[in-house]
Parts: structure tokens; C-alpha cells; sequence
């Protein structure tokens, strides 16, 4: 049964999760002219499938996110292939990036601007245009590949930031 949080309490909630300030996040991903509507914290994992690259080589390459989106804490909903983020009150964006910029080391996975590309449900994520992926720690494949459609998940957490066009 899906959580149900009231609405006053939630636009306080999703407010909560402390991210990088927009005028402190890089160019390759700022989104001008946007407001933020709703921070999310996501623990997770990335996962990644062993496939030959073009010149034959075993390789890790990326598949699928799969992580739980937390406010205060609390299971706010989640985030998977698509990529797409899902919350507990219905709503669902789906997105593609759009911009990227480097984690803080080689081991975090990029920050990046995805642009919305479709919805669906009524709530929070309803008409959010641009979600930013900041603060990314671990999330990086690393180590030998050695049979193709083996599965490597690699834990990772994230700030999401979701905005909108005229706030």
C-alpha cells in the first residue's frame, strides 16, 4: 500500500534534503531559469552488465539504476530504468540527459542534468522539466569483466533536485 504523507507536510518534507545550491552547481548541468519544487536523497545501487565493446573487449557497461528515494529518512519513492523516478503520492517523471559534469572522484559517478521527457500521475513530479543528480558518492564499476551477461551492482547515493520552468 502506497504511503500517504498531507500535503502541507509533504511540500515542507521534499524541501528538506540538504543539495548543492544552484548558483554552486557546474555549468554542464545548471538550469537556468528553473526552480527547484522537490530535493530527494537516493541510496541505491548502479548496476551493470558485462558485454563486448566494438572492438570485442569484455567491458562493464551501465543498465539500470535501482534506488529508494528518502526525505527526512523516509521512503519517498523510488528510482529505476528509464531512468525514472517514482513517488510515493503517484507521480512519475521520466527523463534523458541532457548535461554532465564530473563527480568529486573517480570513483563517484557523474552529476548530470537529465530534461524531462514524459509523466504520468498527479502530484510532486507533475510538470518538473529538468532533474539534477548532485552530490554522487561510489557508484562506479570497477574490476574485471570476464563473462559476458554477468551483473556487477555497484552502491551509490545521490541528491536528486527536480525543477521547474517559472517556478
Amino acid at each position: 500500500m502506497p504511503l500517504r504523507i498531507p500535503s502541507a507536510v509533504a511540500c515542507l518534507a521534499f524541501l528538506a534534503v540538504p543539495v548543492m545550491a544552484q548558483d554552486q552547481v557546474p555549468a554542464a548541468i545548471a538550469a537556468p531559469g528553473e526552480t527547484v519544487v522537490a530535493t530527494m536523497h537516493a541510496e541505491g545501487a548502479q548496476i551493470y552488465d558485462c558485454k563486448a565493446n566494438d572492438s570485442g573487449k569484455l567491458v562493464w557497461q551501465f543498465r539500470e539504476p535501482v534506488a529508494t528515494l528518502l526525505v527526512s529518512g523516509q521512503t519517498a519513492g523510488r528510482h529505476y530504468a528509464g531512468p525514472s523516478w517514482e513517488l510515493t503520492d503517484g507521480s512519475v517523471v521520466v527523463g534523458k540527459v541532457s548535461g554532465r559534469a564530473p563527480g568529486a572522484t573517480a570513483k563517484d559517478i557523474p552529476l548530470l542534468k537529465l530534461e524531462a521527457t514524459s509523466h504520468r500521475g498527479a502530484g510532486k513530479l507533475t510538470g518538473v522539466t529538468t532533474i539534477q543528480r548532485l552530490n554522487t558518492k561510489g557508484g562506479v564499476a570497477d574490476g574485471p569483466c570476464e563473462r559476458v551477461n554477468s551483473f556487477l551492482s555497484v552502491p551509490y547515493s545521490a541528491d536528486y533536485a527536480f525543477l521547474k520552468k517559472g517556478g
